[in-house]
């Protein structure tokens, strides 16, 4: 379930005995939390019937045992139960634990409980380890999903948010931000209230005012001068991004996929930005506006031999930073002088 088919539910006053909530994003998780509360609690029981509990202090069991239990302060009760992931017994065993069979098999009348794992994500080794907190926690049927949003996600929550405020905020300053905050939505909400206190309607200056060295400290900026082939710019972004300890191999990642996307551009005959998107999209690879000019961008300043010659490049600077190396900067360095050679 998505955090928005579990508003919609509660708008429909439709409440589960029990949420498995699953995933990083800390941004909708609390937009849930909050929404959840107004409808399980009514306004006279929040003080005494909102419970939180965390199991790297208490034992599940324990937390089990409270929501199984009657209160004599409140009536209705949201107990929140954190940390979910540490209940997990060590080896590959993943039995769901009787005392939550029990409570879903009769649950109390006016309690939800709601179990948070927030610390493994949907991709890479954390998967595996999220999949068997699933089956760990199997009996609870309402599990909700909350990852960290991609570009595309954050833009919608970045402009609901602006609405919101009453703020009003250019493209080219938008995706800056986006860029900026690695689409993470907390941070992207506490950046816009920020905004919204420095002026009505934000632009690009004002957001790289309000976030220092914003456009040269992006990875996104070194993909840009890259497909330029301006090797001045691109040795400059590489020095802020050394001197802000940015994880270099996340930017051989960007620039593969760029170079990729331009490759597959270019053997199209995409001739525009907007064609280029329009692609993408169809083949279901999220691609906005910035990113397509972007591609085009690259796909214009290399032939496609080069581009090809771009991405073992990539690869072999990503073997060097994974290698034993004197330094990940002259890795980087070399392979900046190799990608912006003349041809």
């Amino acid at each position: 379930m998505t955090p928005d088919a579990l508003l919609s539910e509660l708008k429909a006053n439709k409440i589960a005995p029990a949420y498995l909530f699953l995933g990083p994003d800390a941004w909708r998780r609390d937009e849930c939390r909050k929404a959840l509360i107004e409808k399980a609690l009514p306004a006279e029981d929040r003080e005494h019937g909102s419970i939180r509990l965390d199991l790297d202090e208490v034992s599940l069991t324990d937390a089990l045992d409270d929501a199984c239990s009657y209160s004599l302060f409140a009536t209705t009760r949201l107990i929140w139960v954190s940390s979910a992931e540490g209940a997990l017994p060590r080896g590959d065993a993943t039995e769901p634990p009787e005392g939550l069979v029990r409570f879903l098999a009769d649950p109390p009348p006016g309690v939800t409980l709601v179990l948070q794992c927030s610390r493994y994500d949907f991709d890479g080794d954390e998967k595996a380890k999220l999949e068997r907190v699933r089956k760990f926690y199997s009996p609870v049927k309402a599990v909700v999903e909350f990852p960290h949003p991609g570009p595309l996600e954050a833009r919608i929550i970045a402009q609901r948010l602006a609405k919101l405020l009453g703020l009003t905020i250019t493209n080219d300053a938008l995706d800056l931000l986006i860029e900026a905050t690695g689409s993470n939505a907390t941070r992207l909400a506490n950046e816009i209230e920020k905004l919204r206190l420095l002026t009505a309607s934000a632009t690009l200056q004002h957001v790289q005012q309000l976030v220092p060295d914003a456009r040269e400290s992006t990875i996104f900026a070194l993909v840009a001068a890259l497909g330029r082939r301006d090797r001045k710019s691109s040795l400059e972004i590489l020095d802020t991004l050394v001197r802000d300890g940015e994880y270099l191999p996340l930017a051989l990642n960007f620039l593969a996929a760029q170079f990729r996307f331009a490759l597959a551009a270019k053997e199209a005959r995409l001739a525009n930005a907007q064609a280029i998107q329009a692609h993408f999209t169809k083949q279901g690879v999220p691609m906005w506006r910035a990113r397509a000019e972007q591609v085009q961008q690259t796909a214009a300043a290399f032939q496609p031999a080069h581009m090809r010659s771009a991405i073992k490049l990539i690869f072999q600077a990503d073997r060097g930073l994974r290698d034993t190396r004197p330094d990940d900067r002259i890795v980087m360095e070399q392979f900046i002088l190799r990608l912006t050679a003349k041809a």
